[in-house]
């Protein structure tokens, strides 16, 4: 496809970034009059910048449905970030330790905006569903590196979140008030813990990691089946959690 000259300047390279961010899970493939919605543009405008977009494999359309999805372009370039993480390659090699000697899947996750971003991950014995995978992402206030983040991170994260809070499954929880309270044991106990938020039959425990100076670069997790990680396994690995990550703040 010969490449479409693009709207000029950098608020058109802002306008295409927003059009690109609306893109969720949930709503993977979405025509124009969403996107020019929900990004405030014009279907014009919209269009223009979807069209040079796709010129440069950053956008697919379906020709069937006349809609629109992020392209492998896209996932060229997460591959490229996420090889040059400084922080992975530092963390990979503790992540193949937790998994090791717990017998589960360990992550190590960073926030993007609302949702926390698996940057590395290390399959255990057993892998439950689709909890997992590099590059996914899944609403912060659901997860428990998101929760681990939200209850230490001083920036007000959690004033910021939606009112609205997306359920995932009948256990997530909705209820800011109720998320406050949580994050405020959280940081009394040193760890998260979540039951069934994210998917059902499955549990995770996380904590954040800090660097030299003290500013949280990301949550390391452990998670597996609810069935095996009953409260005192998970208290097990919130305390192995917890010393995997002060030995790692005096390093990073």
């Amino acid at each position: 496809m010969a490449k479409i000259p693009p709207p000029q300047g950098a608020q058109a390279a802002l306008r295409a970034v927003r059009l690109l961010k609306i893109f969720t899970i949930e709503r993977s493939e979405m025509s124009l009059g969403e996107l020019s919605r929900a990004a405030n543009l014009n279907k014009t405008t919209a269009h223009r910048l979807l069209r040079a977009l796709q010129s440069e494999g950053l956008i697919d359309r379906n020709s069937a449905t006349s809609s629109y999805r992020l392209g492998a372009g896209l996932m060229a370039l997460g591959v490229q970030a996420l090889a040059s993480s400084d922080l992975r390659r530092r963390i990979r090699p503790i992540l193949r330790i937790l998994a090791k000697e717990t017998g589960e899947t360990a992550t190590l996750e960073v926030p993007v905006e609302d949702s926390m971003l698996i940057l590395d991950e290390v399959a255990g014995t057993h892998v439950v569903g689709s909890a997992g995978n590099v590059g996914t992402r899944w609403p912060i206030h659901a997860t428990s590196t998101g929760k681990a983040w939200l209850a230490f991170d001083e920036s007000g994260g959690v004033d910021r979140l939606n009112e609205y809070l997306q359920p995932l499954t009948s256990s997530t929880l909705t209820d800011k008030e109720k998320l406050q309270q949580q994050l405020d044991e959280i940081r009394n106990r040193g760890y998260a813990v979540t039951v069934d938020e994210v998917e059902d039959g499955y549990t995770a425990v996380a904590t954040i990691i800090r660097g030299v100076l003290g500013d949280i670069q990301g949550a390391l997790s452990i998670g597996g089946p609810s069935q095996r990680l009953q409260p005192s396994r998970c208290a097990e690995l919130g305390t192995t959690l917890r010393r995997t990550a002060q030995t790692l703040n005096l390093g990073i």
